[in-house]
């Protein structure tokens, strides 16, 4: 049976926030009254001239800087020509032969395992509007009409081009995931999916494995959501094997994603860049990019995630997992570091740990962000002190974090983690004696396993372990557990 390999490319538009447009002084903010917030240079009336937007290109420079990439000294703004009825123009204007920012790559995690994903280039360009397709909208007979919002015709946006170098729709999404938290780390970009300020087109494809030539690409449009994307592609590329193992040819071309009915559909065929007819617009400039102002830039950048996931496995001894998890969005890593100056430094495991494990989990129940959690620093660190001084087990540390997020989200006055351990009795037992007692009772009750594990079946030790864990209800210290069963068992 014939083995395939996907190739998966994505191109992505990240809004750029800035108070006004690229070219006009029109505002950006989203949810105005349609058509309100289009001013003459964006409905492209006679006469009017495009200024740049000068926060904007600052916003491409700290882009480029934070992924590696070249800042083209001098870069050229193009008219892109084509025609759609929220194009008041004709022409859209992007970047085509050179683009701000050239190369850079970006690491991503994919299950346990860190990849880097090349990237291409990065331009700025200004959005379309919109075709708004809505009951109401008639013509003057009554039919069925669109309407044309322009607020969004000349927002800045920076087109994030990717290698294709992805071979799957997670890869594809753990890449969106961590651009998605660069851009929004860096403050270039809201990353307000739901608004349109981040979203992406994939360019998928499909060939034989082992082939070196590339499949025919399709490319599925505004993909606004990472469960979209996901599901885009795994369509796509079922479409396309199907497609060509029933003897029929891929054709290039654009498709838009049908969440509803969780398939691809073709909207037109896919132009190349000659269709476009680009050329150089008579009415910009070259932007001229020195190294002062690319140094300035610098100067104000945010420690990088990688600069953080380096410092904190060099001097904490972190994994290389637990780093890529801290520093998937900036509030997440600052919680880690405002914790580890509340707490002992040699519990940073420990506090990567109630970070990315109870607390995250709690995250996701909710469906909440980190900036927006009930529980703070300050409400973690006594947990962590408590583990340290050896009072609780980490077992019983996750008991309490439940209890004191259950607490605040129900509006309850929260108790002290003292108070809770108290009330609860939840203090671990280090007694060697009461300890003793309880894994001579946890031997007797297992005889099966004792003999397993005399026979050399590690795993009946952890068995026994667990029982002993089970009989202290959590609450037996596990380092003092192991040591004593150890000892009775040898």
């Amino acid at each position: 049976m014939m083995q395939w390999e996907v190739v998966i490319g994505l191109e992505t538009h990240a809004q750029l926030q800035t108070q006004s447009k690229i070219f006009s002084g029109a505002s950006t903010r989203f949810g105005a009254q349609p058509n309100t917030q289009a001013c003459a240079v964006d409905l492209a009336l006679p006469g009017v001239l495009p200024v740049l937007n000068r926060q904007a290109v600052e916003h491409a420079i700290r882009f480029g800087l934070a992924v590696g990439a070249k800042i083209s000294p001098a870069s050229i703004f193009a008219r892109k020509n084509y025609f759609y009825p929220d194009l008041p123009k004709g022409y859209q204007i992007s970047q085509f032969e050179i683009p701000v920012v050239v190369g850079g790559q970006l690491e991503i995690l994919v299950g346990d395992e860190v990849k880097v994903v090349e990237l291409t280039r990065a331009h700025m360009e200004e959005d379309a509007g919109k075709s708004v397709h809505e009951e109401g909208f008639t013509g003057p007979h009554g039919e069925a009409s669109s309407g044309i919002d322009l607020n969004r015709a000349g927002t800045p946006l920076l087109e994030i081009v990717t290698e294709p170098v992805m071979r799957s729709a997670v890869e594809a999404v753990a890449y969106a995931k961590a651009l998605h938290g660069l851009v929004v780390w860096l403050g270039v970009c809201d990353g307000n999916m739901q608004e349109g300020s981040f979203r992406c087109d994939a360019n998928v494809s499909v060939r034989p494995k082992g082939q070196v030539e590339f499949g025919t690409r399709c490319e599925i449009k505004n993909l606004n959501s990472f469960r979209f994307l996901e599901e885009a592609i795994q369509y796509e590329v079922r479409r396309q094997i199907e497609l060509i193992e029933d003897g029929g040819t891929v054709v290039q071309e654009t498709r838009l994603y049908d969440p509803d009915k969780q398939e691809t559909r073709s909207m037109r065929s896919k132009e190349d860049a000659n269709d476009y007819r680009y050329f150089p617009d008579p009415d910009l400039l070259p932007v001229v990019i020195d190294q002062a102002w690319i140094a300035d830039v610098r100067s104000q950048m945010p420690a990088l995630p990688a600069q953080l996931r380096e410092r904190w496995q060099r001097d904490f001894g972190l994994s290389a997992y637990d780093a890529q998890l801290l520093t998937q969005d900036r509030d997440t890593a600052k919680l880690f570091e405002t914790l580890l100056t509340l707490v002992d430094k040699s519990l940073a495991k420990a506090a990567a740990n109630l970070i990315t494990g109870e607390f995250a989990s709690a995250l996701n129940r909710a469906g909440m962000a980190t900036v927006d959690a009930p529980l703070k620093a300050e409400h973690l660190a006594p947990i962590l002190a408590r583990i340290a001084d050896g009072t609780i087990s980490n077992k019983i540390a996750k008991d309490i974090f439940a209890i004191l997020w259950e607490d605040v989200v129900a509006g309850k006055p929260l108790s002290s983690v003292d108070e809770i351990i108290e009330a609860k009795g939840l203090k671990q037992i280090s007694d060697s004696g009461a300890l003793e007692a309880m894994i001579d009772q946890v031997l007797v009750a297992n005889q099966k396993s004792v003999e397993e594990f005399r026979s050399g079946k590690e795993k009946a030790f952890n068995a026994l372990v667990g029982q002993i864990m089970k009989a202290s209800q959590g609450k037996a210290n596990p380092g003092q557990v192991n040591e004593l069963l150890r000892k009775k068992l040898s």
